[in-house]
This record gives C-alpha cells, sequence and structure tokens, in this order.
C-alpha cells in the first residue's frame, strides 16, 4: 500500500512509526513531516491546512490511504475533498469534525445521543456568561467554542476566576474567534481518561485506555499545557470496561451523527472523568490524541495500517485490538519557557543514547539547521519506554529522557 500521513507532530510520528511496521505498507509518505518522520518516509512541503495542496500530492503519489493526524484539516473538510477525489482517508468529514471544532455541537449531540456528560450553559455575552456561573455555582470549567490549540480550556476555583476567564475571551477575544462563543460547565470530580475508538462510520474498536498529563511541570504542577506526558493501561479501564463505555459513549454518538447525515470514519477520542456516578464525557476529539497515541500505539500488537484501512473503507470488524503486556509511559520534553514562550534554534543530543536504553522518541518541534538538529517549538520531543508495571516504564521513560 502507498500511504500519505498528514501531519508534522509527535502522533504524526508515532502513526508513522506503527504504520512502517506493516508487512501491508509499500511506501509511506508524510506532509509536511519532521525530521524525526523523515527517518521513515518521504516528506513533503506541504502544509497541513492546505486543502487542495493536500489532496494534489496524494493524487500525484497515488496514495492508496491517507491518514489525518491534526484537527485543524479535518475541520476545514480535508476528508471530504479526499473522498470527493476518489482517495480513501482515515478521518472524519467536516461535519461530524464539529465534534471537536465546537463544544456546543458536541453538547448538542451528546444531549440527543442521551451520552451522559457534565451540565452546561452556552454564553456568548458576559450577561449570559454570569447566568451560566449563578446557575452552576462558582466551580466550573470555561471553555473556548472553537479551536484553541488546547488551551481554551479554563479550570476555574470560584466565581470570580470564572468571571474573568469568561472576561478574557469574550471582551478580551484573548483566543479570537475561537473564544467568541463560551460553554461554561459544571466542574466534574474524579480520574481523567483517555479512550480513543478506531471507527468506520457505525462499527467501533477502542484502543487502550490512557491518561495523559497536561500540567508543565513534574508533580503535576504548573500551567495546563497541551499534554506533557501520558501512560496506558489505565488500571481502572480494562477491555471490559473500554469496550462498555465505547457502547454507552461513541456508538450512541456515531448513530446520531449519521442520522444527521455526518457519518464519522476515523479516530473518535472520548476525554472521560470517571466521577462517582459513573464515566462523564468532558470532550470530544476528532482524531488521534497527542501525547495518548505516543503511549498507546506502542502497545499494539496487531498490525494498525490494515484496522486504519479497513475503517476508511466501511469494513471495520468489531475485533478487539490486541495489545502487549506491560505498561507504556510516555514524558515529553518542552523547550524552557513553554507554554508561555519557547526557545528555538537549540541543539538537540543523545536520542541515539535515548533509544539504546530501548525507549521510542518521537520527535514534535524539531528542526534541521546546518545538519543539526535542533528545537523548532514549545513541546519538542516525547520519549516512550515500556515495562511490565507503569512504575517500571516511568522509570524506564524517565532514565531514557535524561540521555537528551
Amino acid at each position: 500500500m502507498r500511504v500519505l500521513v498528514v501531519g508534522a507532530g509527535g502522533r504524526e510520528h508515532a502513526l508513522c512509526a506503527s504504520i512502517g511496521a506493516s508487512p501491508r505498507l509499500g511506501v509511506l509518505h508524510a506532509a509536511p513531516g519532521n525530521p524525526g518522520i523523515a527517518e521513515l518516509a518521504t516528506c513533503h512541503p506541504v502544509r497541513v491546512d492546505d486543502v487542495e495542496g493536500q489532496v494534489a500530492l496524494a493524487a500525484s503519489l497515488r496514495a492508496d490511504l491517507v491518514v489525518i493526524g491534526p484537527e485543524a484539516p479535518l475541520v476545514l473538510g480535508l476528508a471530504d475533498a479526499l473522498r470527493q477525489a476518489g482517495i480513501a482517508a482515515f478521518g472524519p468529514s467536516a461535519a461530524a469534525a464539529r465534534l471537536e471544532g465546537s463544544k456546543a455541537f458536541a453538547k448538542e449531540i451528546m444531549a440527543a445521543a442521551g451520552v451522559p456528560t457534565a451540565r452546561s450553559h452556552v454564553a456568548t455575552t458576559m450577561a449570559e456568561a454570569r447566568a451560566a456561573l449563578a446557575a452552576l455555582g462558582g466551580q466550573v470549567v470555561v471553555k473556548a467554542d472553537g479551536l484553541a490549540a488546547g488551551k481554551g480550556v479554563i479550570v476555574c476555583d470560584d466565581a470570580a476566576e470564572a468571571e474573568a476567564a469568561a472576561l478574557e475571551m469574550l471582551v478580551g477575544a484573548s483566543l479570537g474567534e475561537a473564544g467568541a462563543r463560551l460553554v461554561i460547565e459544571e466542574r466534574l470530580t474524579g480520574p481523567e481518561v483517555s479512550l480513543l475508538a478506531l471507527c468506520d462510520g457505525r462499527t467501533v474498536v477502542p484502543l487502550p485506555a490512557a491518561q495523559d498529563f497536561k500540567r508543565i511541570g513534574d508533580g503535576d504542577a504548573g500551567p495546563n499545557t497541551g499534554g506533557m506526558g501520558a501512560y496506558s493501561p489505565v488500571p481502572a479501564i480494562d477491555a471490559v470496561a473500554a469496550r462498555e463505555i465505547a457502547e454507552t459513549v461513541h456508538e450512541p454518538v456515531l448513530r446520531e451523527l449519521e442520522r444527521r447525515g455526518a457519518r464519522f470514519v476515523g479516530c473518535l477520542y472520548a476525554g472521560l472523568m470517571l466521577t462517582a456516578a459513573g464515566p462523564r464525557v468532558l470532550e470530544f476529539n476528532a482524531r488521534f490524541g497527542d501525547p495518548e497515541t505516543q503511549a498507546v500505539l506502542p502497545r499494539l500488537a496487531d498490525d494498525l495500517l490494515e484496522r486504519l484501512d479497513d475503517a476508511a473503507r466501511g469494513q471495520l470488524e468489531q475485533r478487539a485490538l490486541n495489545a502487549h503486556p506491560g505498561a507504556a509511559v510516555t514524558v515529553v520534553l518542552a523547550s524552557r519557557g513553554y507554554p508561555a514562550t519557547s526557545e528555538s534554534g537549540v541543539p538537540i543530543e543523545g536520542i541515539a543514547a535515548a533509544r539504546a536504553r530501548g525507549a521510542d522518541v518521537y520527535h514534535a518541534g524539531t528542526a534541521l539547521r546546518d545538519g543539526r538538529l535542533v528545537t523548532a517549538g514549545g513541546r519538542v520531543l516525547a520519549v516512550t519506554a515500556r515495562g511490565a508495571s507503569i512504575a517500571e516504564a516511568r522509570a524506564n521513560a524517565y532514565a531514557a529522557a535524561d540521555e537528551i
């Protein structure tokens, strides 16, 4: 098979590594890719949001399958354009990707599908925001409705903090159009879990559950970011529990979307809170998570490319994915100053030494300058290691990260 992976981050590097292990693969391409992906695939300088350029590239490569990594091209309709050109795509249509592109839309779908989630209100003015706070109390989560690169969710301890967050987004326009409409919801408590599932529009096959950590510092300290690490499996969510969640969350959402003419083909990521009353959906993503993908895919024992291709063609069997025993832990290495600022152009050394310890090192924010690998983003690398237990995998991941 000739496969094109769209994207340039650690998630896409992990996808390329798993796809590259498939006996079905003939040639692997990526656009735009990164220096790490370039070790596995032929990279092409086409931006992820250049829909026409990506379709033209896929056609010129005679791609049998295009796997779309990031959310932006999905919301822009890349999967639609590929299918219209007769090219198989793993990724939802723009209509189905609204699950991630609009949190208010996701809430509407969940309500119609009977999926358990937090109580919420939509606000486009400060008057509506204050009314929502009065109805829900002070401890809420203020969310930008649109895509905000992981920066549009503020967890608030009291009403004053919540009002300030709403004011910053609605009046201060801190997130631009993404924050022009807010979803204000009750703050749930419990452990968070990410359950990703492969979908062909009707059939759902969950991947092993993962938990990610969003705060910048060790010990779960500091500001929230797009994700600083992850581990899999999650002890509370075994294969039986994952199947039950898929039946109460993923499958009803797929049925409701299909009822509206928006069939979901791709990876449906449910961010869940395991509350005392049972799992509640915090958010949906319309693609593989980052950095959960970097922790989950190294555990898979099955041929990922086969299942992606089956999903893209509407032929996904409801057959559980097999995972290697033990656990995987991913640690993200970020630039100094991240998430407020980030250095670039800093030389990177020691990746070979980290890999010599058995770890996978996925590139996210890297570049080649004068033949030397340097930093080129906030989250730079993801180091994943496996072990017989989560504790062992974690120790192995930190030991490998210390080499870099």
